[in-house]
This record gives C-alpha cells, structure tokens and sequence, in this order.
C-alpha cells in the first residue's frame, strides 16, 4: 500500500467489539512496560515504542514544553529502534519483512512534523476486520498506534490496523459491564472460619462445574485477609475488573458460585453489583477440625522457604492489632524458633475467628458441609445445589 493510499483513506481501526468478537485477532500493546503491567486488552503481546523511562521523558517534554518538542524527541528516540520493533510485530503476525528499508522509510514518513501525521492519520472505521487483524493499541487511540499502523501498512502488513480509543476503551467496556452486570443464575456463597479450605473446595467444585464458578481471590491474586498476598502476585484494581468482567461476561450455567469475601480482597475492591450479589446469596458453611484448618494455613502460606521472610515481615501488624503474645514470645518468635503450627492456632484463637465471627453475624447458612476432603465437599455441594434447583 502506497503512503499515499494511506493518507487518502486514513487510519483503519476497529472498535473493542470487533476486536474482541476476532479469535484470530493479534492485538500489540505499544504502551510502555509500566502501562501493560496495570492492565491490558485482553491478551495483548506487549511490543512497547518506547520504554518507561523513554514514555517519562516524552511526558516531561509535552507536558513543560510543547508538543512538537515532545514529537521530535520520540522521533529521535524511536529511531534508534523502530527496526527491530516492526520486526517483532511482523514476525509476531507471521509477516516476511524482506530487506526493507525500514528507518529510512520511518524518517520519511516523518519527516512532515506532529501536526502534518495528526491530519494525515485520522481514524476511519472499518465496518469490517480482515482475516488474522493486527491491532495496534495505546492509551487512548492517538498517535502512538495510529502512526504504527500507517507505517506497518505501508510496508506491507495491509492486516494491520488500530484499536479504536486504545486501552481507555477496553478500560471503558469493562466498567460499563460491570456496573450493569446482573446475576441470571442464582447466587452460591461459600462461607467459613479462616483455614476451613473455602478455596479449595471452590477450586474442587470448578473442576466439576466450570461454568459455575467466580474465584475472585484468584483474579486478585490475594487471600483477602492481613496475611493473604503472601507468595502471591496481588494485581491493580484495572487488571481484577478486566478479569473478573472477562469471566462474568462468558455467564454462569445453573449457578453462580463464589467464596465469601469482604468488600475489598487485598487492596482491590469489589464493584457495587457484585458486592450486592455476595451478600444476598444463598450461603453454604463448610466447616472442620481446627488441626486441619491449621494444616491448610501451613500449606497456603508455607509451602515455599521464600514465603518465610515475607509472612515474617507482616507479623508484627497482626500483633500490634492484638496485642504482645507475650506468653508465647511474640508471633516473630514463633516462627524464627519453627513452631509453626503454634504460630497458626495463635493466629486462629486471637485474631481471625473474632474477626470472622464479628463479620458474619448477619448471614444465615442453608446448609453445612464438612470441607476436611475438599474432593468430597465439592461433590456434596453440587449434589446440594443441583437438588436445590430441582425442587
């Protein structure tokens, strides 16, 4: 395609529908490594134009400067890699590249300024994807997926194309279904004392019934409690809400079955819609010893040596909250003399089944399961919930 063709017609882009609706889509995140590790649209390989530190000093430059400064540095900048950046997005789109000139073609496709590519690359709405589309998405839909896209078209990749308002607008289709999202099958909560093993038998019940479940503490990589990010990845509350919507959105057959939670799991938050649903569902207690409560603590938290340190670390905000074990020599102790399991029922007596049973006062149980076999626990719960619908 002649860049004059490119000019004339402008810059093709689908909307988020599209592109979401395309299995055989390849959407390429040229944001910069900070901005993908938030959140990103679903699936997207990150082939950012300009690193973190190269994004800040662009940012500095138009916010204290002026835009054409900030044009020309990112000019200068991306110049120096342009080449093996088009590159990886072609070989990524299984596109053959040949001996093109690639930088040369880069400076004079740039050479007219910010202001000529603004005229020069608007948006034009496809009313339909090509087969295998590339899609180039930034921000917002600007000029950093817009001009790539003109110049991946120019060299030969006419299946390229932009991702209309960028991430902003996947950002946007995520808060909106959330905010709508209504719950067709009937709720299921999961609810017991700290260590019954909720999620386990949660997880149990999905490998039975995958279209059941909504395992939020999975999607927040946190446990939801003081303790809970330990040997965990937490995520930011744009990347929960772009999973959970990803999972509400595919629908839940018969029920809708999660695990007790309170309104924030870790440092995320559940939205309105779905905080409603939790806390008007049908709940299920499951329930068992206290030595095995104490046996999947250990599991959870100490199962890798490199959780020790970090569990560690988090101790003394426990302690503060209750006070200096003193007879037992303070929580930190328990754990550098391993008396782990000592740690733990500590742990249970004076801080989490207080806390526990202050917070459930106000629910009712339709029925208790014994989780002590999570396999089995998940078994009776099906059974229970599926006789349930029946009736």
């Amino acid at each position: 395609m002649s860049t004059n063709s490119i000019r004339a017609g402008g810059v093709p882009s689908a909307t988020v529908r599209q592109v979401l609706a395309a299995s055989d889509a390849l959407v390429i995140d040229v944001r910069a490594p900070i901005e993908h590790a938030q959140d990103c649209f679903p699936g997207a390989l990150s082939l950012p134009l300009f690193d973190d530190g190269e994004r800040a000093l662009i940012g500095t430059a138009y916010r204290h400067a002026s835009p054409e400064l900030a044009f020309t540095s990112a000019r200068e900048l991306l110049r120096e890699h342009i080449e093996p950046l088009v590159r990886a997005i072609c070989a990524s789109a299984g596109h053959e590249l040949g001996e093109a000139r690639i930088e040369q073609r880069f400076l004079e496709l740039t050479s007219a300024g910010l202001e000529a590519l603004q005229r020069e690359f608007e948006p034009c709405a496809l009313s339909a994807l090509p087969a295998a589309p590339v899609v180039l998405a930034c921000w917002r839909g600007g000029m950093r997926s817009r001009s790539l896209t003109a110049f991946l078209r120019d060299l030969g990749l006419e299946r390229a194309c932009a991702l209309e308002g960028g991430y902003k607008a996947w950002r946007a289709h995520v808060v909106a279904g959330l905010q709508q999202w209504e719950p067709v099958a009937p709720v299921f909560v999961l609810r017991g004392l700290t260590g019954v093993g909720k999620s386990l038998v949660l997880r149990a019940i999905e490998r039975l019934r995958p279209q059941w479940v909504l395992d939020l503490e999975a999607l927040a990589g946190h446990r939801s409690s003081i303790l809970g990010m330990v040997g965990l990845q937490p995520v930011s509350q744009k990347k929960f809400e772009s999973g959970l919507w990803r999972r509400c959105a595919r629908g839940f057959e018969t029920a809708c079955l999660l695990e007790g939670e309170s309104r924030k799991v870790g440092d995320v938050i559940l939205p309105e819609r779905l905080w409603s649903a939790l806390r008007t569902g049908t709940c299920i207690e499951l329930v068992t010893s206290t030595s095995r409560r104490v046996d999947v603590l250990l599991e959870d938290y100490l199962a890798q040596p490199a959780n020790r340190a970090e569990l560690r670390e988090q101790l003394p905000f426990i302690e503060h909250r209750i006070g200096p074990v003193k007879w037992k020599g303070g929580l930190v102790a328990l754990l550098d003399a391993g008396r782990e399991r000592e740690l733990v029922e500590v742990l249970l007596e004076l801080y989490y089944d207080p806390l526990y049973r202050h917070s459930e006062r106000e629910f009712s149980y339709a029925a208790r399961i014994d989780s002590t076999d999570p396999e089995r626990a998940a078994a009776q719960c099906v059974e229970w919930i599926e006789a349930r619908r029946q009736a």
